[in-house]
Parts: C-alpha cells; structure tokens; sequence
C-alpha cells in the first residue's frame, strides 16, 4: 500500500537526519579538540520495485565516514616536543597500555598531532597516554637501517632526563707560528712549548703537550724544527715527533716544505694530518700542507698559536629535546653538545579514509586503507614535521550549523509527512463510519 510506504519511507528520514544529526553535534562538539578530523553522513535512496501504475515509497539510508585526509589549521606552541604533520603522512604513536604490557613490538597507531612529554618513566606521551614511537639511533647518532613495511624496529621514545653525555675527540687543528730567527746560527732560543686541551671516550679532559725544537746551524739557517707530542692521559709519553722543514724561497717562504716522521702515526701531505694514538683512541692533529700559509709556518721572530680547534666536548647535563622537519629527535645537553636519539617516521597509506578509527584522534591501518609504508619525514609523498605546534580541529563551525539548520528543516518535514499520512489513515477509518 502506498500511503503505508510513504510513512516506512518518512520514519527512515527521521532516523537518517537524526544521524546526520548526531555526526554535526560530534563535529561541534570537537571544534576546539586538537587533530579532530570531521564526520559526515551521506545520504542515499532506497528504490523498491512496484507494480505498473502504482509507486512504493523505498525510503532513505546514511552511510557514515570520517574525513581523515582532510587536516586542520596548524597553530603555534611553546614546547619543542608538540608534533604536527604539515602534509600527507602520520605519526606512529602505542598506547601506554601497550607498552607496559611489554609483550613484543607495541601496537602501532596513527596520529597527525600530538603534545608529547616525558612521564614519569621518561617516555614522550600525550595527556591521553598515547607514545610516541621511533627508531632508536647508535650511540654515535647514525641510524641502521631499518625494514618500512613492518613496525620491527619501532620503540617507544624514551628520554633519559638525567643523563649524561659527552663527546670524544678525534681530530684537531694546529696553526702556529715559528720564529725564523731561532734556527739561524748562533741562536739560544729556548723550546716553543704549547698545551692543547682534549675530551677522551668518557668525557675526561686530557692535554696534548706539544714543543717544537729549532735546529741550529754552525752558520745560516736551517729553517728546520723538531715537533714533539706528548699525551697526557698516557704519563707524558711521546705520541709523535716529526721533523717541520719550511721554504724559504721568495714565492712560499715561510710555508711546509716538507715534514719527515720520526716517530708515531704518518704525516699526510695530501691532507696535512698526523695520525696519533692518544690514550682513548685515535686523534688527528692537523697541522697543515706543504706550501699551505694557513698552516704552521715560521715567519719573522715571534713564537704565536693562530688558530687552534678541535672537536670534541666534555659531559654535560641534558637539557633539551626537540624535533627536526625530518624526524629526527635532538637531544641537547649543557656542555654544547647535540646528538640524534631517536628518528621519527611518517607512515602512509594507499587509503587515508580507510583506517579504522580509534579514541583521541588516533587510527589503526586496516585492509581497507591499505598496506602501510614508513618514510623518512619529507621523503616520498610524506610531508614533514612541525615542532612547536598543533594540528586544530578539521571542523568549520559556520558550515556545521548551516548544516544542522537543513538537518532540522528535513526532519521537520519528514515528521509533517507521518502527521499528513497519519490524517489520511484517519480518513480512511472514517469511510466505514
């Protein structure tokens, strides 16, 4: 009976708009809920088959999706530890649930913000207790590498507040000036002695001592110098000693000419290096190429260091942790030095939409998104990372409630026509009276 089908049909509208209701007071309600991604309700018309010269009313059904792909506004934050994605890509996240479990790898989850802190343990999570993942860095800041199809590899991000950290020297830079009157016949020139401070493997600081000898002549100049290292972490023992002859000629005087090993690692030329073995290891002492005037040359009659650097750094305290556009996690400490911990990747999916939504804006791949990928942040089709901000609500107030005035106007019809078909049913009875 058609009028019956107009009543199931106008019920279904009721039902329909009041879930089209529900999914605009959801989106409002989270207008100001960091990384809320917006709902809709899609309507689509149900036909039912009739009989030649008569209409059977089918109704309405809804289908419901969120619109994961489409992103919020990006604000800015005061702490370096509030991720966004800006651009396509998510951040994998675990549960804390999942993590003190402590069964295996922790299950991955997907998030484009977040505002990350260390805990009580030290792990980088959100008010909500989702935790931050990545891959872990050597303890010199490489990464290995790591499978992208597969969450092996992926921790929790864990950050000791309390550590220290110090960093080795291996190679360092030597200029000097040699006076040119010392190695001219008859001159008493007393040694040239320099002290250079250095870091060994645990941070300890250590001296190199280094004199230069002149070689004096029974008459002219010999232009020639004797170099002689000693390591303090090793008693004072001689690491190296070379021989420095220098130019005299009118277009490189006062240069290398050449530099003869006497003892301990070569000299070479290609590079102007030394190669010592101190007591924490290898370090390089650069002291400049032949014909180099950046080197150590002789020059005049004073004895002067020009320049003198090194890398290296003793134990600090950290202070700091913060992300870079590419993922990388910086730890910085007191002492200057800045060291790669953790490498936060991108995750994508062939199907943004098709991830199974999960609490607090967070999604887990499922067979309708598709298999996932882990890239480098800013490689591929990934975007890249925002420190210091917050990805805002998808949710556009204004055109919600445009929404919600149509939604209400619908169900208001919908309900005038159950009143009209209930007044026709009436008049029906009322033919028997």
């Amino acid at each position: 009976m058609t009028i019956s089908s107009s009543l199931n049909a106008s019920v279904a509208g009721l039902a329909a708009n009041a879930t089209r209701l529900a999914t605009i007071s959801d989106n409002i309600a989270n207008s100001s809920t960091y990384g809320y991604k917006r709902a809709v309700t899609d309507f689509y018309s149900m036909v039912v088959d009739s009989n030649k010269g008569s209409y059977s009313a089918g109704g309405v059904r809804t289908s419901n999706q969120r619109l994961i792909d489409q992103g919020g506004a990006l604000v800015s934050t005061s702490n370096g530890t509030d991720l966004a994605v800006r651009g396509r890509g998510m951040i994998p996240v675990t549960s804390m649930a999942s993590v003190n479990a402590a069964n295996g790898t922790p299950e991955m989850l997907l998030t484009t913000t977040g505002s990350f802190r260390t805990d009580d343990q030290g792990y980088l999570t959100t008010p909500s207790g989702q935790v931050l993942m990545g891959w872990p860095a050597l303890p010199d800041g490489t990464l290995p590498t790591y499978p992208r199809d597969t969450v092996d590899g992926l921790q929790p991000v864990r950050i000791n507040t309390n550590q220290y950290a110090g960093e080795a020297t291996t190679n360092i830079d030597l200029a000097v000036n040699l006076p040119a009157t010392s190695t001219e016949a008859g001159s008493v020139a007393p040694d040239e002695e320099l002290s250079v401070e250095y870091f060994d493997n645990l941070g300890k600081s250590a001296n190199l001592a280094v004199s230069f000898s002149p070689s004096v002549p029974a008459s002219g100049a010999s232009n020639l110098w004797t170099m002689t290292l000693r390591d303090s972490a090793s008693g004072g023992a001689v690491v190296g000693q070379y021989q420095l002859q220098f130019d005299d000629s009118r277009a490189s005087g006062g240069t290398l000419a050449s530099v003869t090993t006497i003892s301990g690692g070569a000299y070479d030329p290609a590079t102007g290096q030394v190669a010592l073995t101190v007591a924490g290891g290898p370090l390089s002492v650069n002291i400049g190429m032949p014909g180099d005037s950046n080197g150590t040359t002789q020059l005049s009659d004073s004895f002067a260091p020009i320049s003198i650097s090194k890398n290296g750094m003793p134990a600090g305290n950290l202070t700091s942790v913060e992300v870079d556009p590419g993922g990388y996690v910086h730890a910085t400490f007191d002492s200057g030095i800045d060291r790669v911990i953790y490498q936060v990747p991108l995750v994508d999916v062939p199907n943004v939409n098709g991830l199974e939504v999960m609490d607090d804006q967070t999604y887990r791949p499922s067979p309708q998104s598709g298999n996932f990928f882990l890239w480098n942040a800013g490689d591929g089709p990934t975007g890249d990372i925002v420190s210091f901000a917050r990805e805002e609500s998808a949710t556009d107030v204004a055109g919600e409630l445009t929404q919600l005035i149509q939604t209400q106007r619908a169900y208001s019809s919908n309900a005038k026509v159950i009143q009209t078909v209930d007044e026709m049913l009436q008049e029906t009875t009322n033919i028997k009276r």
